[in-house]
C-alpha cells in the first residue's frame, strides 16, 4: 500500500516508517525537519518531504491508501493535535480512501473500579503540568472523531508509559487502560508501529478508537 505518515521523524512516526518498510509498503515521510528526514534510512520505497500537515491538500492526502497521524507538538500547542485531525477529516468527507490512522494518547482511556479518565490521574501529579495540556487536547481529539462517521479514520492510544522500543507481544483492548501480567502499563513505539501496520493489512476497528499493550 501507500502510506503517508504525519510527523515521521518522531518517536512513533520513525518507527511506524521502519515497520511499513519491512513489510514492502510504499512510505511517503512527512516532517518539519529536512535534517531530522535525512536522518531516516535510505530505502527505495520511501519518499521524504519537508511538509507543513496543515497546509496538505484533498488531492495529496488522495494519493495514499493510508494517512497516518503521529502528529506531536509542544504543550503550548497542543490544540493543534484537534485542529489537525479536523483539517485532515474536513479535507476527506464522505470519502473512503484513504484511510486515517490516529495516533491518540492513553489519557482518553478509562481505568480504576469507576473506570474514570485516566487523564484525570495524569492530572493529579504536579510534575505533570507541563505537559499536561497534551493529553487534555488528545482527549478533544478523539471526542471529535466519535463525531465523524462519513470518513474512514481509527484511533490508537498506547498505554500509561509511551516509550522508545523494540515492538513486543501486545495486548488489544477498546477503552481501558490496560495493564500486562506484571501490572505495566506500557507501550513501546516498536509495538504501536506493528499493532497500526497489522490493523492496516488486516483492518479490524472502523470508525472508533482501540488501544495497545506489551505484553
Amino acid at each position: 500500500m501507500k502510506i503517508t505518515i504525519i510527523g515521521a521523524t518522531g518517536m512513533a512516526g520513525s518507527a511506524l516508517v521502519a515497520e511499513a518498510l519491512r513489510r514492502g509498503h510504499a512510505v511517503t515521510a512527512l516532517a518539519r525537519s529536512a535534517e531530522k528526514l535525512a536522518q531516516l534510512p535510505a530505502n527505495p520505497q520511501l519518499t521524504t518531504k519537508v511538509q507543513d500537515a496543515f497546509e496538505l491538500t484533498t488531492n495529496e492526502l488522495s494519493q495514499a491508501d493510508v494517512v497516518i497521524d503521529a502528529f506531536a507538538t509542544a504543550p503550548n500547542l497542543a490544540f493543534q493535535h484537534v485542529d489537525l485531525a479536523a483539517r485532515l477529516v474536513a479535507k476527506l468527507r464522505a470519502t473512503t480512501t484513504p484511510r486515517l490512522v490516529f495516533i491518540l494518547g492513553a489519557g482518553s482511556l478509562q481505568t480504576g473500579d469507576d473506570h474514570h479518565l485516566f487523564v484525570d490521574d495524569i492530572a493529579k501529579d504536579p510534575q505533570a503540568a507541563s505537559f499536561l495540556s497534551i493529553p487534555q487536547n488528545q482527549l478533544k481529539e478523539l471526542n471529535f472523531l466519535r463525531d465523524v462517521d462519513n470518513v474512514n479514520w481509527v484511533g490508537v492510544s498506547p498505554a500509561a508509559d509511551f516509550h522508545p522500543g523494540a515492538a513486543q507481544p501486545y495486548l488489544l483492548g477498546a477503552d481501558e487502560l490496560l495493564v500486562n501480567a506484571d501490572q505495566q502499563s506500557a507501550t513501546s513505539a516498536g509495538t504501536m508501529a506493528v499493532a497500526i501496520l497489522d490493523e492496516i493489512e488486516h483492518p479490524q476497528h472502523q470508525q472508533t478508537r482501540f488501544t495497545v499493550a506489551d505484553k
